[in-house]
């Protein structure tokens, strides 16, 4: 399908056309200083007019005249969460005097649109695909939920002051995967969108939207835009033999300096949206007549989670924070053909100690140089 163009009265129509199908529509809203993600209805609920200042550590959320709908690039937690989300019961059991009965349908039938999802985090969930599907194994929970769910990303044409999805091939234009992507263009008093289709069923949505095909001159600009935002993003990654220069580089002195400003709080693995650590827990009622099992998700900064018979393998911020970015830039390609990490800067901005990873990843790449 060709790219088509649509207002403000068609991005609500989509609004309406989605809920009428029975779609929890999910996207960005204000919510006490910051953005996060929650049921929409209206498009006037959308963060319009906001623009958020992200550095290191620093997260300030900003009201100007801009009159866009996502000048936001992105939320404090990632869309992750709608398809594996941070509890999960797994089954719940019951037992009276004469049976024992397991029931594993305990989930509800949720049915999302995900509405302004970046590029970056569209990398994100392929990456959960790609542990979550494409294995022997599948987890049928998150297979559920993204059968059913519609994915709407808006392209970037403003990258935060900690974005390097440039860096990590996963931005700033939505690759495959996405049912609509969308860009918002404001020029000379113009608003509009510029979308494309990339699924059969957004096709049948947009027949019933007010749209109309978009001029070339008008995808021209959108494709600028997009091309111009890959020039401005606020932090970069050398991935060049990045993953053999940390293998090599395993006890490299520098992660003592990383060790003694990391809290080993867990921020950025509660806040990226390739981390997929969870831990399982069963409780029972005190009667013992009801009990059920529970995934929630768990970080694998916690002195507890590598606790084996005898104790924890990695006792210390020096090894947890090693593990943390060695599995984000080198043993994710070996487990599953793919980097885990999207340079969407979330663990940056969101770090109390400020540490940034693309930095820390220089470091020891200047550190292995000089070694």
């Amino acid at each position: 399908m060709a790219q088509i163009r649509f207002d403000q009265n068609g991005l609500q129509a989509l609004l309406q056309e989605l809920q009428q199908r029975e779609y929890s529509v999910i996207g960005p809203r204000i919510n006490k200083g910051s953005v996060v993600l929650d049921e929409i209805t209206m498009i006037d609920e959308l963060p319009r007019g906001y623009i958020v200042e992200q550095e290191a550590a620093t997260y300030r959320l900003h009201k100007t005249d801009f009159p866009g709908f996502f000048g936001i690039t992105h939320t404090m937690g990632g869309w992750n969460r709608y398809l594996y989300p941070v509890f999960t019961t797994l089954w719940k059991a019951h037992r009276n005097q004469q049976e024992f009965k397991i029931d594993c349908s305990v989930e509800k039938n949720y049915r999302f649109a995900l509405l302004g999802m970046r590029p970056c985090d569209l990398e994100a969930i392929k990456k959960y695909d790609r542990i979550f599907l494409q294995d022997l194994y599948q987890d049928k929970s998150y297979k559920d939920r993204r059968e059913k769910v519609f994915i709407i990303t808006v392209n970037c044409t403003k990258p935060s002051g900690t974005c390097f999805c440039d860096s990590m091939e996963s931005g700033p234009k939505s690759g495959e995967g996405f049912d609509l992507a969308v860009t918002e263009i404001i020029d000379n008093g113009k608003h509009y969108f510029i979308a494309e289709t990339g699924s059969e069923i957004a096709e049948e949505i947009i027949k019933n939207i007010p749209y109309e095909d978009a001029k070339e001159k008008e995808v021209k600009a959108a494709e600028n835009l997009v091309l111009n935002a890959a020039t401005q993003m606020g932090r970069t990654l050398d991935t060049d033999n990045l993953k053999e220069i940390l293998y090599k580089s395993y006890e490299n002195p520098h992660w003592d300096d990383v060790a003694l400003r990391c809290l080993t709080c867990g921020n950025c693995t509660m806040v990226c949206p390739t981390c997929f650590c969870t831990t399982i827990e069963d409780y029972t009622d005190l009667t013992g007549a009801t009990g059920q099992r529970v995934r929630k998700w768990d970080s694998c900064y916690n002195n507890e989670f590598s606790y084996i018979h005898g104790g924890s393998v990695r006792t210390s911020a020096y090894a947890r924070y090693r593990h943390w970015i060695m599995h984000k830039l080198a043993t994710y390609y070996d487990q599953f053909d793919t980097p885990g990490c999207v340079g969407c800067g979330r663990c940056i901005t969101w770090c109390p100690a400020a540490i940034d990873i693309t930095e820390e990843a220089t470091a020891i790449r200047k550190h292995s140089i000089t070694a």
